[in-house]
């Protein structure tokens, strides 16, 4: 009789609602694990159809959440997500499932890892290339308390194209510590990732000969079998770097000091449980180059991997059709604005560059990406690069205007001051996104730049208060300055004012009366102005006949109307959508106490604090930047009530 083969049975699968803490994970088999997996897919799909939020990053890490999480043990062990916008399913798995209707909702959970949240966020995150930084420090202090758990950085490709996680990688060689790097290499940013470090990653995956080998010695022996001797070990440990070496750029993170892994199928429940187990027993910095596919398993997201690299909600989860009719009647966006400007006067001057920290579209520099480019640069994430890169161009008669989040600028300091500033160089820095953001939160709120930027000598700042002033402080920027300038203005709609096609200049800092009143003055900044408005005739209303002006420029800063406008009001009030340390209010207190003007100021700002995530009317309502209640405190304030 033949013998009988032995069949393993079939394991039953594992409901996502019996998982409520990675523990839960860690004897599950790989078919288990991947049923996991796919519900994980399926929730992330049906969450963000509803709330928005980031979705094709977080599809792509599903397989590789739920293997880490099933080797590793958090919160013991460490894991930190770069950007973070990646770790819904890190969320759903410890612990925040039920909760996960909340994501980026007020009161609710943040969009991004963070420390207050959970013991397994090890690190809070939003900006990029922090991961390996902040896992080296970690790392750090394990060593020196002489403590067991592993460290373990998963970071994106783009991510990877900022300084930041060279230094990073540069100095984990050199302290020779346990942490894992795990790079999650999409080919993707938010649109396709650029540079040098795109062609040396592609030219890995590709490289044919180097993987044949390297499957060969992975597969065939494992540089953990301890029944090697030292001598095999090390031959085969040589074999293996020649073969780097030889035939694969990977060699490149070797000659920083970590050990190179891969490329494997980052989506690959089986590849990915067997590496990170191996990876789990090697005592020092290692990278394992994993390769994956941005929105898997969710189709369209698959084949727009930009478009849907987050989503505002409301589309159906299997075609991805938008369940809800856009407003064609809102106003278009002041980044569609800006963008469209650009163009415009672009194509009639070929000076003007525009340039990118890898937020093509989300600046709408796309439109100059498609109609000029070979006069568009995206330097990847790196801001400081990106700022001296424009500097370059400047002091070549360029026209270079750099279009940048508030909230990244700040990555780029420095290099603002001492590049631009302190040689005095004609660069445009359009900062988008500037005051609160929405649901994203602290760490993409631009509650900072009026701050910051005040304190540069001969930095020239402005904002407009509405489409038409957008495109003309550009024009002005371009054609009537000589040295830094910036322009900052907000996220989303603007007012609805019809547009000129021609552009003309605003001058140099003067800015205008446009409500006139008496003993009251409000004192507006950029889209506060029509904010000031509002609040003006919900005042008048209670008897009270307030003036508005529009300052437009922080700096110069317009002292001969602040004159006028004290002369004859006997209260003045300061709204910014800016932190009340260092803006506008500021330096209109400033300058009435070098005029010895006594007058009482009241500065309506954003909090000393990080506002929290939510909606705008909801962050405005927290933070009294609603109109009815601005306009109850600025009565309080003008009838000398108590607040």
């Amino acid at each position: 009789m033949p013998e009988s083969k032995h069949i393993a049975p079939i394991q039953p699968m594992i409901p996502l609602s019996e998982i409520n803490s990675p523990e839960d994970l860690k004897h599950l088999s790989i078919t288990q694990l991947q049923g996991v997996a796919d519900e994980c897919r399926n929730e992330v799909i049906k969450l963000v159809s509803v709330n928005g939020g980031h979705f094709a990053s977080t599809l792509g890490v599903v397989e590789l959440t739920v293997a880490l999480h099933h080797v590793y043990s958090t919160p013991h062990d460490k894991i930190i997500w770069d950007v973070g916008h990646q770790a819904y399913v890190h969320k759903i798995l410890t612990g925040r499932k039920e909760r996960m209707q909340t994501n980026r909702q007020y009161g609710g959970l943040a969009g991004f890892p963070r420390i207050s949240e959970s013991p397994h966020d090890a690190f809070g995150t939003g900006h990029a290339s922090t991961s390996i930084s902040a896992a080296a420090g970690i790392a750090a202090a394990r060593d020196l308390a002489g403590g067991t758990e592993k460290v373990i950085a998963v970071i994106g490709d783009g991510s990877m194209t900022g300084g930041m996680a060279f230094e990073a990688m540069n100095h984990l060689g050199d302290l020779k510590s346990d942490v894992l790097v795990i790079l999650n290499d999409n080919q993707m940013a938010i649109s396709p990732s650029t540079g040098g470090l795109r062609t040396h990653l592609i030219n890995i995956t590709l490289n044919k000969t180097y993987n044949k080998a390297r499957k060969f010695i992975w597969n065939s022996i494992s540089l953990l079998n301890n029944e090697l001797g030292d001598a095999a070990k090390t031959a085969v440990r040589k074999l293996e770097d020649g073969f780097k070496a030889a035939f694969t750029p990977g060699a490149f993170f070797e000659a920083l000091g970590l050990r190179y892994f891969g490329p494997i199928d980052g989506n690959n429940m089986e590849q990915l449980v067997k590496a990170l187990k191996e990876m789990q027993e090697l005592p020092h910095p290692k990278l394992l180059h994993i390769v994956t596919t941005k929105g898997k398993g969710f189709m369209p997201a698959e084949q727009n991997q930009s478009k849907w690299h987050a989503h505002s909600g409301g589309f159906d989860t299997t075609t991805g059709e938008t369940l809800k009719k856009a407003d064609t009647s809102l106003p278009p966006k002041y980044q569609e604005v800006f963008g469209e400007a650009l163009v415009e006067l672009a194509l009639k001057d070929n000076r003007i560059t525009a340039i990118t920290a890898a937020m093509p579209s989300g600046t709408s520099l796309d439109l100059f990406q498609d109609a000029l480019p070979n006069r568009f640069y995206d330097v990847g994430i790196a801001e400081g690069h990106a700022v001296t890169f424009a500097a370059g161009l400047a002091t070549e008669g360029f026209k270079p205007v750099f279009a940048i989040y508030s909230t990244f600028l700040q990555r780029a300091y420095d290099q603002l001051i001492h590049d631009v500033a302190q040689q005095n160089l004609h660069v445009v820095f359009a900062i988008d996104r500037a005051g609160l953001v929405g649901e994203d939160g602290p760490t993409h709120h631009g509650s900072f730049d009026l701050s910051y930027l005040h304190t540069v000598p001969g930095l020239v700042i402005m904002a407009p208060a509405d489409e038409q002033e957008l495109r003309d402080m550009l024009y002005t920027a371009l054609y009537d300055l000589k040295g830094p300038v910036a322009i900052r203005y907000p996220r989303g709609n603007g007012i609805g004012i019809p547009l000129r096609k021609n552009f003309e200049s605003v001058t140099i800092g003067k800015g205008q009366i446009v409500r006139e009143g008496s003993g009251l003055a409000l004192l507006c900044i950029g889209n506060m102005t029509s904010k000031g408005i509002d609040v003006a005739e919900a005042l008048q209303k209670e008897g009270i006949d307030a003036s508005v002006v529009n300052m437009r420029f922080l700096k110069p800063l317009d002292t001969a109307l602040i004159d006028e406008v004290v002369s004859r009001s006997t209260h003045l009030v300061v709204i910014e959508e800016n932190s009340r340390i260092g803006g506008l209010g500021s330096a209109v207190i400033d300058h009435l106490n070098e005029k010895g003007l006594n007058k009482p100021v009241l500065k309506v700002a954003l909090p000393d604090a990080f506002v929290t995530h939510g909606s705008m009317k909801e962050l405005y309502r927290e933070i009294g930047f609603d109109t009815p209640t601005m306009a109850e405190n600025i009565k309080r304030f003008y009838r000398g009530e108590e607040r």
